[in-house]
């Protein structure tokens, strides 16, 4: 049985991702503001889909490594999510989403939250499966890249530090 040839590289510009959502009463608190809940579940559905995109299959999370809010944000709000890839590995995608807040009738904005989030690609019988190599185009492109991959290298370390002290093997 023969290797299947190499995907050809894809651009980060080809699968990132913006999606927006208003505040409607059922999203907010006692304190008028967004549940952390709806934000998350918003970034992983922005995420999902920007993963999706690039990997032209099924994707699962396999992890959020960092999700931090900065702001909160306010009913009638109008909230934006912009999801681009960061990495690719040979099954998984790291995916970064930063969040944007807007009161539409002031015109102010603001920075709510940034996530990163990892996500493994399913071939037809739910199985991890290759996943197009990234095309890395410029300056922005491979800062976030590099930080990429520290951050997998530090997942990767934490795992490993963590199997050791448990006695686990996987």
């Amino acid at each position: 049985m023969s290797a299947s040839p190499p995907l050809p590289p894809k651009p980060i510009r080809q699968s990132q991702v913006t999606m927006t959502e208003m505040v409607l009463p059922q999203h907010t608190n006692a304190l008028g503001s967004v549940f952390g809940g709806t934000i998350m579940s918003w970034v992983d559905i922005a995420a999902a889909t920007c993963a999706m995109r690039h990997c032209a299959r099924q994707v699962v999370t396999a992890s959020v490594d960092a999700l931090h809010f900065l702001a909160p944000v306010r009913l009638g709000w109008i909230v934006t999510l912009q999801s681009s890839v960061n990495y690719v590995g040979g099954t998984s995608c790291e995916i970064g989403v930063i969040v944007r807040s807007e009161n539409a009738i002031t015109g102010e904005s603001f920075h709510t939250a940034s996530a990163y989030l990892t996500f493994v690609a399913l071939d037809s019988h739910n199985r991890p499966t290759a996943i197009p190599p990234l095309l890395i185009e410029s300056d922005d492109e491979r800062r976030r890249h590099a930080a990429a991959q520290i951050r997998r290298a530090n997942r990767l370390k934490l795992k490993t530090e963590i199997q050791a002290r448990l006695g686990q093997n996987s």
